[in-house]
């Protein structure tokens, strides 16, 4: 392809043109694969899952309630609600309605989707409420009396924009947002956070801290914790270097003298740090924790709470009043241990260890919710590929309880989950799970359609979880589902991630192919049975396998993809990816940018898959261009491609149930065709 691009034109996201061609494309995807016998029924199967009223509805504690954003058929937009402890236990909890979604949308005549609630602790009297229109992340701020359930007249009200805001106390927040010229970053973030105070127009507040043009964002937040209120700024030089600042009541900010590219939190006295590179004699991916105010004063002994190796990775932590929970992955299943802090320093023994649950082989385990503040309650859930989430209560130390059960969405008779290792290009061992029927005998395999999914990227792990909606429409209709842990991810932390950033991207895309040859190997499938799937950066590795490999796929889908790697960083948020893939204005970076971007090395002289692209209009984070472009040349170059773009949905695709089912009923439809036309899924 030359430099000269003929469908910029398609970048004009609410263009006339750009729409009236997008029409044509729904319309051409909708003939083929709406259109047909069975379609109706599969969305109609897909919004009974997901609108299942005995799905667990997850919570977050705030004061003696529990807090719930809910949507189902008789809200499709959602339902913001409470309940007491003694209520949720219960099959039918009375939940007090807080805002109604649907019903505020119809009053303003708006396209409003959720984006959460900030609510003022201790009192949880007060929220501030984001509201986005088509599901983008850009939002509307307003602030919402709970106990009137009225928005609060002059209240904290911010337009459209990508904002960050937080609660000091009930008269003043930190907010960063577009205040125009200079104020956000080129990635479209807030350069500047000040501290507002109600009442007073917002171009009065003062200056807290700010950043370069060229940074990622800078934010700011109150820490309310009583005996330890402190206020924090962190300026986010790019998606995986920042500074975290400890503001004093003086205005000066003195920074947290940690690595730039390590993780940190404080809770209490306690400063937690996890560095991506070797730090203090402590390997990266580890965690090490400090007295905050002795660590402020010069020292540097940390106590080693977590060492990674080359099985297990820090998956997570979280507190609760007096102890640590953490979670890691052995070969990207879920390991849960408390920790217990001394009771003051140099108290014998240090932190002690205990294990919170007996998680289940090939199984995910995560916490939901914990009580940092006033108690040690936690809530955990308990999930696998073939495993109903379970959700479980307790206090630290005491019985737990198991408050609820989801209920098998889909017929798993005969299938299993089983891990096995392929062996890429550089001799690497990447993990993946292969989740389908249970061959007769250990190895003996009868190839059959295969659906392979990854990431891949911005060290996201992909650990096991019950999909409902791939369950219905792919396993108990014959197919076989597998999930790749591939470098680029953080199934095995730090290491992992960045084995594979930049210029070494390629090895995320031999992993994964490796995968696709060692499923072929083992008898589970062939080239002509496999289909792929991914979404935003897994859009992205789907685009790199269409032109790295099509000989090893029968199908593709790409969702909401980033596929034009020369001109990304000047799409929307695009700009904050640099890090991670590189800049294609740097002469060092442009080369390996040009030979991993999709969009500029398709060609009509080598057979490709067929292919589904999806993406949204309202999509602010990965530009709609992306697969809006790749789709005009493909179509081009002579080659089968269908596109389908929601009007509403943001990077998520899906705005409500009703488009989410309609989307997955078009990607499954797509898939039967395609891999097994006369199959059971067909």
């Amino acid at each position: 392809m030359s430099d000269a691009d003929p469908y910029l034109w398609l970048e004009d996201v609410d263009g006339e043109r750009a729409l009236a061609w997008v029409r044509e494309r729904n319309a051409e995807t909708a003939a083929e694969l709406a259109a047909g016998e069975g379609f109706d029924g599969l969305v109609a199967e897909l919004r009974e899952v997901l609108d299942a009223p005995d799905r667990i509805p997850y919570t977050r504690r705030r004061g003696e309630h529990l807090y719930n954003f809910w949507q189902n058929a008789e809200h499709p937009r959602g339902l913001w609600r409470r309940t007491t402890l003694d209520e949720y236990r219960s099959d039918t909890p009375d939940w007090e309605p807080l805002l109604d979604l649907d019903a505020l949308a119809a009053a303003e005549d708006e396209d409003w989707t959720w984006s959460g609630a900030q609510v003022l602790r201790p009192a949880f009297r007060r929220a501030l409420v984001s509201l986005a229109r088509g599901g983008g992340d850009a939002v509307v701020v307003r602030e919402y009396d709970l106990a009137e359930r009225a928005f609060v007249t002059d209240g904290f009200t911010l337009p459209e924009a990508k904002t960050d805001i937080g609660w000091i106390d009930e008269d003043h927040v930190f907010v960063g947002t577009d205040t125009g010229p200079g104020s956000l970053t080129t990635s479209g973030y807030p350069r500047t956070v000040r501290r507002w105070r109600r009442g007073t127009p917002l171009d009065q507040a003062g200056l807290v801290h700010e950043g370069a043009e060229s940074d990622l964002a800078v934010s700011a937040w109150h820490d309310p914790t009583e005996g330890f209120e402190r206020d924090f700024a962190v300026r986010y030089r790019d998606f995986w270097h920042h500074e975290t600042h400890l503001l004093h009541p003086d205005g000066t900010a003195e920074r947290i003298d940690v690595p730039d590219d390590a993780d940190s939190s404080v809770h209490r006295e306690w400063l937690l740090v996890t560095p991506k590179a070797p730090w203090l004699d402590q390997p990266a991916g580890s965690l090490l924790t400090f007295r905050f105010d002795d660590f402020l004063a010069g020292r540097r002994d940390p106590e080693v709470l977590f060492t990674p190796d080359d099985r297990t990775s820090l998956d997570g932590h979280a507190w609760t009043r007096n102890h640590l929970v953490l979670s890691t992955l052995q070969d990207v299943a879920s390991k849960m241990h408390v920790l217990t802090p001394p009771e003051s320093p140099g108290a014998p023994g240090g932190w002690r260890r205990t294990e919170i649950a007996d998680i289940p082989p090939l199984a995910s385990a995560g916490l939901t919710d914990t009580d940092p503040d006033t108690s040690d309650e936690y809530f955990l859930s308990v999930t696998g590929h073939l495993v109903p989430p379970s959700l479980h209560r307790g206090e630290i130390g005491g019985p737990g309880e198991l408050i609820k059960q989801a209920p098998e969405r889909f017929d798993a008779t005969g299938l299993d989950a089983r891990q096995y290792f392929a062996v890429s290009a550089d001799g690497t061992r990447v993990p993946y799970t292969v989740v389908g029927p249970r061959p007769a005998a250990p190895g003996a395999h009868t190839p059959g359609p295969t659906l392979l999914t990854g990431y891949g990227g911005f060290e996201v792990s992909l650990t096991p979880s019950y999909d409902t909606v791939r369950g219905r429409a792919w396993l108990a209709r014959g197919g076989t589902y597998v999930v790749a842990g591939i470098r680029g991810g953080g199934e095995y932390g730090p290491r992992w991630h960045r084995s594979a950033l930049k210029a070494d991207r390629h090895r995320a895309y031999e992993d994964f192919e490796a995968v696709a040859r060692d499923l072929t190997a083992r008898g589970i499938t062939t080239p002509e049975l496999l289909g792929i799937t991914g979404a935003s950066n897994g859009g992205l590795l789907m685009g790199a396998m269409l032109v790295r490999s099509p000989e090893l796929f029968g199908a593709i889908v790409a969702h909401v993809p980033l596929l034009d790697m020369l001109r990304f960083h000047t799409l929307l948020a695009g700009a904050s990816w640099i890090a991670e893939y590189g800049d294609p204005d740097d002469p060092a970076d442009r080369p390996h940018l040009a030979a991993l971007s999709p969009y500029h090395r398709l060609t009509a002289d080598r057979p490709y898959p067929p292919l589904l692209l999806t993406t949204s209009t309202r999509d602010d984070r990965v530009h709609p261009g992306h697969a809006r472009k790749a789709a005009a040349r493909l179509r081009e170059l002579g080659h089968r491609v269908l596109l389908h773009e929601t009007l509403a949905g943001g990077h998520a695709g899906a705005a409500d149930h009703e488009h989410a089912a309609y989307n997955s009923a078009l990607e499954h439809t797509f898939l039967w065709r395609t891999l097994a036309p006369e199959g059971s899924g067909a």
